[in-house]
C-alpha cells in the first residue's frame, strides 16, 4: 500500500485516544478519516480533536468505502460482531484485548480473516518495547542459556465503582475478570518471550468486588521449554504493579511496570559465570522505543505496507488466548488442563466460565 493507510476508530473511550496518538505519530504513511462512538457528542469531541469524520455506527463508516483499518476500541463483547463486520468489507482490523470473549468467538473471528483480504491484528504493544524485541531474540539466539523459570504478575486496584459501567464483571460482556481483561497483557508478553506453554494448574476465586468474575487468579504454568512460570491477576492490590521476571542460566531479566514500560524499568542481572559481552550487549541495547500503542501501530503500518501478516497474528493471539481459557478450566475443574484440551467439546470453549464459576452470580 503505497498512499496513507486510512484509519476508523470504533469506540472514543480513554484507550481510543492512545490509538488516535499512534496515528498522529506517523503523518506520512496514515490518516484518521472516520470515528464513532456510541455517544455520539463523545465521537464528536473526540473527532474534533484528532480530525476525521463521524459516522453513525460501523456499518455507517465501512460504507464509505475509505477505510482501510478499522481499530477497535469498543468494549470486548462488541470485537468479534465488529471485527467480523470489517473483513467482510475488505478492511484489516487492529483489535483492543481481548479480541474475543471466547475460544469460538475467536475462531470466528479466524475464518473471516480467511475469506477476508484484509486482516485482524490484536493489540499487544508490550511485545514491541525495545527490550522485549531484544530479550525474546537473544533468547532464541541462545545467548542467555536455557529458561529456568519466572514470574508474570498483573497486581492491579479496581473499586467497586469501577465496575458500574454495566459492561463490565460479566462473563457474557466481558469475557472474564482480570485474567482475560487485565493480566492478559503480561501474559502475552512472557509468552511472545518464552515461547509457548504446555500445561497449566490454576486456582480463581471472587473475594471481594462485586461481580459475576474472578478478582483475582493465580496459576503455574509450565512451558513447552520445561520453565515454569508463576502467573498472578488481581484487581485487589492497593499497591499496583506490573512485575515480570525472567530467570536464564546466564542471566535474570526483570521489568516492573504499570500501564507501559521503557527502558529504565528493565533491569539485567548477569549470572556470575556469565560472559561479560552479554551484560555489554544489554547496556548496547539501550536507547528502543517504549512499550506504547505506536510501537506496534509502526509495525502494522510496515505489514499494510509490504503486504505481510501482521504483527501479532490471529494465531499468535489464539495461543494468549487457549491459555486464559484453560487457566479457567483448570481453577473451576481443579484440575490441570494442557495445552489443545480445550477444544469445541470442552464447556470452556464457548465461554470462559466454562460450565459455571463455582461462586454463582454477580454480588
Amino acid at each position: 500500500m503505497s498512499r496513507r493507510v486510512r484509519v476508523g476508530i470504533v469506540g472514543t473511550g480513554a484507550i481510543a485516544h492512545a490509538h488516535a496518538e499512534a496515528v498522529a505519530r506517523e503523518p506520512e504513511r496514515a490518516e484518521l478519516v472516520a470515528v464513532t462512538d456510541i455517544d455520539a457528542g463523545r465521537a464528536a469531541e473526540f473527532a474534533q480533536r484528532w480530525g476525521g469524520r463521524v459516522a453513525a455506527d460501523l456499518d455507517d463508516m465501512l460504507a464509505a468505502g475509505d477505510v482501510d483499518l478499522v481499530n477497535l476500541c469498543s468494549p470486548p463483547g462488541l470485537h468479534t460482531a465488529q471485527g467480523e463486520a470489517a473483513l467482510r468489507a475488505g478492511a484489516s482490523v487492529f483489535s483492543e484485548k481481548p479480541p474475543a470473549l471466547s475460544l469460538a468467538e475467536f475462531d470466528r473471528l479466524r475464518a473471516a480473516e480467511e475469506a477476508s483480504t484484509g486482516w485482524f491484528a490484536t493489540v499487544s504493544q508490550h511485545r514491541f518495547g525495545g527490550r522485549a524485541q531484544w530479550l525474546a531474540r537473544r533468547w532464541r539466539e541462545g545467548a542467555l542459556g536455557a529458561a529456568m523459570t519466572g514470574v508474570c504478575h498483573t497486581l492491579w486496584y479496581r473499586p467497586d465503582a469501577y465496575f458500574d459501567l454495566p459492561w463490565r464483571g460479566r462473563w457474557s460482556t466481558e469475557g472474564g475478570g482480570p485474567t482475560m481483561g487485565h493480566g492478559i497483557h503480561q501474559i502475552d508478553t512472557m509468552l511472545s518471550i518464552l515461547g509457548p506453554w504446555r500445561e497449566v494448574t490454576a486456582v480463581a476465586t471472587r473475594r471481594a468486588r462485586p461481580v459475576e468474575t474472578e478478582d483475582l487468579s493465580a496459576a503455574l504454568v509450565t512451558l513447552e521449554s520445561g520453565a515454569v512460570v508463576s502467573v498472578v491477576n488481581s484487581l485487589l492490590s492497593p499497591r499496583e504493579t506490573s512485575y515480570l521476571r525472567f530467570d536464564f542460566e546466564a542471566a535474570t531479566v526483570e521489568l516492573e511496570h504499570l500501564y507501559g514500560y521503557e527502558d529504565g524499568d528493565w533491569r539485567l542481572t548477569a549470572a556470575p559465570d556469565a560472559p561479560a559481552s552479554l551484560t555489554d550487549d544489554w547496556e548496547a541495547g539501550a536507547g528502543g522505543p517504549g512499550s506504547g500503542h505506536s510501537a506496534q501501530f509502526a509495525h502494522v503500518l510496515d505489514a499494510l505496507r509490504d503486504g505481510t501478516p501482521p504483527p501479532v497474528t490471529t494465531q499468535d493471539a489464539r495461543d494468549t488466548l487457549e491459555l486464559l481459557a484453560a487457566i479457567y478450566a483448570s481453577a473451576f475443574e481443579r484440575r490441570p488442563v494442557a495445552r489443545g484440551e480445550i477444544d469445541a467439546s470442552s464447556p470452556f470453549y464457548g465461554s470462559m466460565a466454562g460450565s459455571g464459576a463455582p461462586w454463582g452470580a454477580r454480588v
